[in-house]
């Protein structure tokens, strides 16, 4: 009798589903409204299982970036201290003490501001600077102060001894105290300093893009070749938590096979268009004009205009093509692995940037509007590239396959195609909305599952989240370098070493080739010749 009696007793504070549908009836409107949202969450959490399945996607966020403190500091040479170079030192522990005062005046105003915290938690990479070189006298000096900023302080801090400022990289690169550089002079400064560098037994560290032409990549590459030396090309987009995943969803085929990548540039600011400011203090008594041109076949006069904003000019620079076109490519080619392309044609033009306003002794030459096209006919896609320099959209990188696409930028999303093949039955039944990700990927999340919410989606593609290491935001050029140190200390080439950087290099310069010529080039991979 007690048994039965316990056996039809309902439990309390559970409602089963007939229950739950005859009391909402007594609120009509907000019965039906609940009872939607039960649905839909029941649905969704049935419909990310489902699809971490089907899709098999790794969950596990990368780990702590290993830190370097065994042995003999790495001993470091910087050359070129202009605006990449400051951040290439910050990077690699060091920060000039009026640039960390900034920092730690701004978080005083500003407790969002955690560029000072940041910078103080970033790994120590047991690294000593022991020489810097800049043909603008103010930037040595600033290089010397940031080297000497051991303990990465502000303007009342305890600072290390003084580096050796050299005036000419040759006798930095010839020093016995110095063990690898760090380049981060004007491009066409990168091939004869990299080469000499390498030659001289030390190992390379090189700010993209590599070089401005063909003969310069194949030269570069035959002599780190020769010499072994670690050598790292800086596309710290090969430390992006997004690429390295989106990376893993290409090699499980979540998106078919591809057949076309759609990869931008937008910037609508002088900045963004290498129209910098101009240090008043740079004269001819304080740059070496002479030692700046002279792998120029060209002579020019001294002019600022070509110092300070020398990207503008093909004597100094590669454009679009080399400066920004390569970080969506090498992005791109960490994901794909596509390698340099059969053919190449670029077009553009200088559309906004000619104004008086904007130069006032010289006539910029590098395109603010470009257009490149690569064909890829044995992997069956191509790969547009669009730029300009006077609008900022976010266009951000699209991978396009038969079975879905991927919208890639700080965050990741997949997106099904209605017409696939892989993922038809799926959408016919309704598990797979293709107006919703099927999958998406934020930096920084401690779940992944196959469907984030549309919140982490809207900040993420803002560019509001960063790469994460261990739980903490990290730079990813920090981590760049930290990768390229710790790769000298264990004999072994970095992610981005001198095979990554050729392919980048060749291709950038069939497209420069293609722009100025006017035609389509074409590369031979059996006899490695560009036509």
């Amino acid at each position: 009798m007690e048994k039965n009696q316990q056996k039809n007793e309902k439990p309390k504070n559970k409602l089963n589903r007939r229950e739950l549908l005859k009391g909402m009836a007594t609120v009509p409107v907000l019965g039906a409204f609940a009872f939607g949202v039960w649905r839909k969450k029941k649905l969704d959490h049935y419909r990310s299982h489902q699809l971490s399945r089907e899709l098999n996607m790794s969950s596990t966020p990368e780990g702590e970036p290993k830190k370097i403190w065994d042995g003999e500091p790495l001993r470091l040479g910087i050359i070129g201290f202009g605006i990449r170079g400051k951040q290439l030192m910050k990077a690699a522990g060091f920060a000039m003490p009026s640039q960390v005062q900034n920092w730690k005046d701004s978080a005083d105003q500003n407790s969002n501001d955690r560029r000072y915290t940041e910078f103080k938690e970033q790994d120590d990479l047991n690294i000593i600077v022991n020489g810097v070189c800049d043909l603008f006298t103010k930037r040595n000096d600033e290089a010397a102060s940031a080297a000497a900023n051991i303990n990465r302080e502000g303007l009342k801090g305890s600072y290390g001894r003084m580096p050796k400022i050299y005036t000419n990289y040759r006798d930095l690169i010839r020093a016995d105290d110095i063990d690898a550089v760090i380049i981060a002079a004007p491009d066409h400064w990168h091939t004869k300093i990299a080469i000499d560098a390498a030659r001289a037994g030390k190992h390379v560290y090189v700010e993209k893009g590599l070089t401005r032409l063909p003969e310069e990549v194949f030269a570069i590459r035959d002599v780190i070749k020769d010499t072994g030396v670690v050598f790292q090309l800086g596309h710290q987009g090969r430390q992006t938590d997004s690429y390295i995943k989106a990376a893993e969803a290409v090699e499980k085929g979540l998106l078919g096979d591809i057949n076309l990548i759609e990869v931008t540039t937008n910037r609508n600011s002088p900045n963004g268009a290498w129209v910098y400011d101009i240090d008043p203090e740079g004269t001819p008594e304080t740059i070496d004009w002479k030692q700046f041109e002279e792998p120029c076949e060209s002579k020019h006069a001294f002019s600022p205009e070509r110092f300070f904003r020398w990207r503008c000019w093909w004597d100094y620079g590669t454009g679009l093509s080399g400066d920004l076109l390569t970080h969506e490519y090498d992005a791109v080619n960490q994901i794909v692995k596509m390698g340099i392309p059969e053919t190449a044609v670029s077009s553009g033009g200088v559309y906004f940037y000619e104004k008086p306003e904007h130069f006032v002794n010289e006539v910029r030459e590098v395109p603010d509007v470009w257009n490149a096209t690569f064909e890829y006919p044995e992997k069956n896609f191509a790969l547009l590239y669009s730029a300009t320099l006077a609008n900022n959209r976010d266009r951000g990188k699209v991978i396009m396959g038969h079975d879905g696409h991927m919208e890639l930028g700080n965050n990741l999303s997949i997106y099904a195609c209605r017409e696939s093949t892989r993922y038809r039955d799926k959408i016919r039944s309704g598990l797979i909305d293709p107006d919703t990700p099927i999958y998406s990927y934020i930096p920084g999340r401690k779940d992944v599952d196959a469907i984030a919410s549309p919140t982490e989606q809207y900040f993420a593609g803002r560019g509001l989240l960063y790469t994460y290491r261990g739980g903490r935001r990290v730079d990813t050029t920090h981590l760049h370098i930290a990768e390229w140190v710790q790769a000298i200390r264990d004999n072994r080439q970095p992610s981005c070493d001198i095979d990554q950087a050729f392919d980048e290099g060749i291709t950038a310069a069939m497209a420069t080739i293609s722009y100025k010529e006017g035609r389509k080039i074409t590369w031979d991979r059996e006899k490695e010749e560009i036509s």
